[in-house]
């Protein structure tokens, strides 16, 4: 099966979706651009600056700190509103950050820049869970029905495909540019990429579903939740179902009776394994520059070759659910996942550490496959927003916690160590999720 058949549609697309399906698809191209490039190597910079684990921790937490707090009231004052203006606007707030970060090398010493991405990274991350809330909404008001599974597939190859590109773009760039004009360089292809996408997104229009509800095509992994376009990419971070947040007007989303059901085990087991999932993120960077010694241009072919997996792996995701459903699937994908740092802690050069991206790969284009569609089949139709905001706060909590937890482990084990006890734990999280999710 070919990506190709996975997202062509069966039909010609209705004239009055073309428009808004085109800025859509440039919209995660462009934004594919950005994480390719700026975003990819954002941990590596602070790395080779002289950051440790610690700093590394809380430039991955900031995001998930502002998550935490703001992403259910502004779920609520998103409600009612023009989505399109605010998802705009708040776009351009947080991306005008990236823009900071081309002069930041030569304006500030080492240990001041790290200081400024993370402080930078906070303070876009305001904005961002604006944008993240509303481009679920709108993208769910902007797609019918119909059409969502192509759409989603579509965008998940063209940012799949955009990503890879940048990225090796992006390593043979500072591996042949001296330092620090490299990044100053890879930083404004990243801002690039940023401006563009948000001007896609001003064209992106709320348009009326004129055909009734019909499968088209065969979209990757069947999956027509807006909520897949944060799995395919980190940086899609706003989490599972957002846009139910802003249908939710006048509902109390955290309600402890949800805690005390069946969805509460399911919380629990998930947030064991995204705890000790990223507990390991501030520790990659660090590995792969101190221990491994590698090159940026190694280190891009190494993220790559993960992204080119998690689109391999998303062409056999259909046939894969059918066989082992979707709960079977998430543990099946974190195990995968699982190898990933196990592999890291055993790789002394270039050899294994790209078979450790490989595996990883293909691990996360499974993982996050499947967990929208497991998340789904756990709640009820009719109290979705309530059940996916405690998912929401799980997910940025284990975040934030992981975040900090793992280079407090580092600190006093080792980068080795460290990385080898938490893919035990990623392991043993994904079983946790077969046993009692």
């Amino acid at each position: 099966m070919t990506l190709f058949s996975l997202i062509r549609p069966a039909r010609a697309v209705p004239a009055e979706y073309r428009s808004t399906f085109l800025h859509l698809y440039f919209d995660i191209l462009w934004f594919g651009v950005l994480n390719g490039s700026a975003l990819s190597f954002l941990a590596v910079y602070a790395a080779r600056q002289g950051a440790n684990s610690l700093q590394l921790g809380l430039l991955a937490a900031s995001g998930a700190l502002v998550n935490l707090f703001l992403t259910l009231p502004v779920g609520r004052w998103l409600a009612g509103r023009h989505v399109g203006k605010a998802v705009f606007w708040a776009a351009v707030l947080h991306r005008l950050f990236y823009l900071l970060w081309v002069p930041l090398p030569v304006l500030l010493p080492p240990s001041a820049q790290v200081w400024a991405l993370i402080g930078t990274t906070f303070l876009m991350s305001i904005p961002g869970v604006v944008l993240a809330v509303g481009f679920n909404a709108l993208f769910a008001d902007a797609v019918p029905p119909a059409w969502r599974g192509h759409v989603v597939g579509v965008r998940n190859a063209l940012f799949a495909l955009a990503l890879i590109t940048s990225t090796l773009i992006s390593g043979q760039l500072l591996d042949s540019l001296p330092f620090p004009l490299g990044y100053q360089i890879v930083f404004a292809l990243g801002f690039v990429g940023a401006a563009l996408s948000t001007v896609h997104l001003w064209f992106v229009r709320a348009v009326p579903d004129v055909e009734p509800p019909s499968r088209v095509g065969r979209p990757l992994g069947e999956l027509a939740s807006p909520g897949m376009l944060r799995i395919i990419g980190d940086a899609l971070r706003g989490g599972v179902g957002l846009r139910f947040l802003t249908r939710a007007r006048g509902l109390r989303l955290l309600r402890r009776d949800i805690l005390r059901g069946p969805f509460g085990a399911v919380l629990a087991t998930l947030f064991a394994f995204h705890l000790a999932q990223y507990s390991t993120v501030p520790l990659f960077s660090l590995y792969w520059v101190r221990q491994l010694h590698l090159s940026d241009e190694q280190i891009g072919l190494g993220m790559a070759l993960f992204w080119a997996m998690v689109l391999l792996g998303s062409t056999q995701f259909a046939a894969l659910t059918q066989r082992l459903g979707h709960q079977r699937m998430v543990v099946f994908g974190g195990m995968l996942i699982s190898l990933y740092p196990a592999l890291m802690a055993l790789s002394r050069a270039f050899g294994l550490f790209m078979v450790a991206s490989a595996v990883g790969g293909l691990g996360w284009s499974l993982f996050g496959g499947a967990l929208t569609n497991y998340l789904l089949d756990r709640t009820p139709a009719d109290d979705r927003p309530a059940h996916l905001a405690w998912y929401n706060l799980v997910l940025n909590a284990a975040i934030l916690l992981g975040s900090l937890i793992g280079p407090f482990i580092a600190d006093r084990t080792g980068l080795v160590a460290a990385l080898a006890l938490l893919a035990l734990a990623r392991a043993l999280g994904a079983l946790a999720i077969q046993r009692w999710g």
